[in-house]
C-alpha cells in the first residue's frame, strides 16, 4: 500500500472523528448497558458502515454526488447539497467542534464552571487555528493526515488502554431498561444514534476531498483511483470501529453513582462528556484531564478544518465570482458564533435536521449502489427521493407536534426507519416507469 494512501486515509479519518465521534459511544454503552453489544453494533453500522459506502460510491462517478444528483434533477441537487453542507458546516457540525472542545478542554480545569467570557476567549482562539489551517487547502491533507492524526491516535489508544484495563473484571451497568429492553430496539436505538455522527452524510461532502486527495498525490482514474480511495476508507473505516467499540466499552462499565447522574441532569451537562472526563481523571490523575483535553481538541480541530474546506470548496464551485477564502473567513466566524450558544444547544438544535437529510442520503447512495450493478433510469432515482422526503418530513412533524398520528402505523416506524419501505417502492416503481419510457422511445 502507498504511503499517499495511508497519509490520506489518515486525514480521512481525522475529519470524520470530531465531536460526536468522541462523545456519543461512551453515552450509548452507558445507556445501553446490558444490551450493549447489539447497540454498538447498530451504531458502528451507521457511524462506520455507511460513511465507507457513501465515500466509495461517491468515487464512482467523476464528478461524484454532484454529478449525480445534477442528472436526477439540477435543482434537487443544489438545495440537497446546499442543505447538507450547511449542515455539516457552520450551522451545526463546525460549531459542534468548538463548543465540544471548550467543554471536555478547559471546563474541567475552572472551578467556578463555565462562563460566557472564557467560552468565547477558547473559541475565537479554535477557529482562528482552524481558519488557518483551511484557508490553504492545498496543504490541509499533510497537515491534518501527517502530522495532527498520528497525535490524534496516540492520544486516544492511550486513553483506550488505560481505561479498559481499569474496568476489567466489572459487570456492565444497568443501563436504560426503557430505551434498551431487548436486542431488536437495543440495535435500532443503535442505528439511529449513528446519525448523530453525522458521518453518512458528511461522506458526500468529504468524498470529494479525498478524490482531490488522491489525484494530487498523481493517481489517476486509469492508474488505481478507485482502488485507492477504497482502501483510503479502509483505514479511516477500522480506526473508527475500534474507537467507536473500545470507547463504548468503557462507557457500558463504568458506574456513576446516583449524586453523579444527579449532578449530570442539575447541570444540564453532556453524559458522554462527563464519562470521558471521568474515566481520564481516574486512570490518569490531573494529566487525565489534560490528556482528555489534547484527544478532544486534536479530534475537533481536525474535523472543523475539513469542514470549512469541504463547505468553502462547494459554494465556491457553485458560486465562484467569491474568492474560496472569503467563503472560509465566512463560515468559519459564522460558526465561532453558533459555538458560543454552548453544546446542548447546539447538539439538540441538529436532530431534527438528520431525522429528514439522514434517510434522503441514505437512499440515494444506496441506490447509486444498486445502479452501479444494475442499468438504473434516472425516474428510478427520482421517485423514491421525492417519497422518501415527504415521509422524512412527516415523520419529523409527527415526533415534534404529535400530530399525523397514522404515521405511528406505518412499518419501521419504532425503529425510525419508516422511510425504507418508502424507498424500495419508490425504486420498483421508478424503475418499471423507466424501462416503459425506454421501450417506447426506441420503439
Amino acid at each position: 500500500m502507498k504511503k499517499s494512501t495511508w497519509v490520506v486515509g489518515f486525514m480521512l479519518f481525522a475529519i470524520f472523528f470530531g465531536a460526536g465521534n468522541l462523545i456519543f459511544p461512551p453515552n450509548l454503552g452507558f445507556t445501553s448497558g446490558h444490551y450493549f453489544w447489539p447497540a454498538i453494533f447498530g451504531f458502528i453500522l451507521t457511524g462506520v458502515g455507511l460513511p465507507l459506502l457513501g465515500i466509495i460510491i461517491g468515487s464512482l462517478d467523476e464528478a461524484g454526488y454532484k454529478g449525480v444528483l445534477h442528472k436526477i434533477n439540477p435543482i434537487f441537487g443544489v438545495v440537497f447539497l446546499s442543505a447538507v453542507y450547511l449542515t455539516i458546516g457552520p450551522l451545526f457540525a463546525i460549531p459542534r467542534t468548538g463548543a465540544t472542545s471548550y467543554e471536555m478542554a478547559v471546563l474541567p480545569f475552572l472551578s467556578k464552571g463555565p462562563s460566557a467570557m472564557s467560552l468565547f476567549i477558547f473559541t475565537l482562539i479554535f477557529f482562528g487555528i482552524t481558519l488557518w489551517l483551511a484557508i490553504n487547502p492545498s496543504k490541509m491533507v499533510d497537515r491534518v493526515g501527517a502530522i495532527l492524526t498520528p497525535a490524534l491516535l496516540i492520544s486516544i489508544l492511550a486513553l483506550v488502554v488505560v481505561g479498559i484495563t481499569s474496568l476489567l473484571g466489572t459487570h456492565a451497568v444497568k443501563g436504560n431498561t426503557t430505551m434498551y429492553s431487548n436486542m431488536n430496539t437495543s440495535f435500532f436505538n443503535g442505528f439511529t444514534n449513528g446519525y448523530q455522527t453525522m458521518d453518512a452524510i458528511a461522506a458526500i461532502a468529504f468524498s470529494v476531498i479525498v478524490i482531490n486527495a488522491i489525484k494530487d498525490k498523481g493517481i489517476t482514474k486509469e492508474t488505481g483511483l478507485f482502488k485507492q480511495t477504497v482502501l483510503a476508507g479502509m483505514i479511516a473505516a477500522i480506526a473508527l470501529g475500534f474507537i467507536y467499540l473500545t470507547l463504548g466499552w468503557i462507557g457500558s462499565h463504568y458506574h456513576l453513582s446516583s449524586s453523579q447522574l444527579a449532578d449530570i441532569k442539575q447541570h444540564n451537562l453532556d453524559l458522554g462528556t462527563y464519562i470521558l472526563t471521568h474515566i481520564s481523571n481516574d486512570a490518569f490523575g490531573i494529566f487525565g484531564k489534560l490528556l482528555i483535553g489534547i484527544i478532544v481538541s486534536l479530534a475537533c480541530l481536525t474535523t472543523s478544518t475539513g469542514l470549512v474546506v469541504a463547505v468553502s470548496e462547494y459554494f465556491h464551485e457553485i458560486y465562484g465570482r467569491i474568492p474560496y477564502k472569503v467563503y472560509a473567513i465566512v463560515f468559519t466566524i459564522f460558526s465561532f458564533i453558533l459555538a458560543n450558544q454552548g453544546l446542548k444547544a447546539v447538539i439538540d438544535k441538529s436532530i431534527p435536521v438528520l431525522m429528514i437529510l439522514y434517510p434522503i442520503a441514505m437512499t440515494l447512495v444506496l441506490i447509486m449502489l444498486v445502479a452501479k450493478f444494475v442499468p438504473t433510469p434516472i425516474i428510478a432515482f427520482q421517485i423514491p427521493i421525492i417519497l422518501v422526503t415527504i415521509v422524512s418530513v412527516l415523520s419529523v412533524i409527527s415526533s415534534l407536534f404529535k400530530t399525523f398520528t397514522f404515521m405511528n402505523a406505518l412499518p419501521l416506524k419504532a425503529q425510525s426507519m419508516e422511510w425504507l419501505l418508502f424507498a424500495i417502492i419508490g425504486y420498483i416503481i421508478g424503475y418499471i416507469v423507466g424501462i416503459k419510457q425506454e421501450n417506447i422511445k426506441y420503439q
